[in-house]
């Protein structure tokens, strides 16, 4: 089993920043993709971005890309998601997953709130 625990969400201004954290316990050795989804009030949780254990490997979603930016410390076991230029419309739980197949998402966290206000 993987462990998941998200942190730095919270109240920023529209066109602010916020940097979430995730680092992952238990069995991590055989961890490939890292990431994040979330879910805003009254919507569908979606795909926000990804990571693979090699360099150069991230992927965004296309509201996100040019704003955001996923990083990853496997020594840590550490997944992070830069985020700048925050819209309102990026108000949401952020939550954490990991795989142990490429792009099958069986771990995730509990979720952090973000919540941007114009």
């Amino acid at each position: 089993q993987v462990q998941l625990v998200e942190s730095g969400g919270g109240l920023v201004q529209a066109g602010g920043s916020l940097r979430l954290s995730c680092v992952a316990s238990g069995r991590t050795d055989n961890l490939d993709d890292m990431g994040w989804f979330r879910q805003a009030p009254g919507k569908e949780r979606e795909f926000v971005s990804g990571i693979g254990r090699r360099p150069h490997s991230a992927f965004y979603e296309d509201s996100v890309k040019g704003r955001f930016t996923i990083s990853r410390d496997n020594a840590k076991n550490t997944v992070y998601l830069q985020m700048n230029t925050l819209k309102p419309e990026d108000t949401a739980v952020y939550y954490c997953v990991a795989a142990e197949s490429p792009g099958v998402f069986d771990y995730w966290g509990r979720g952090t709130q973000v919540t941007v206000s114009s």
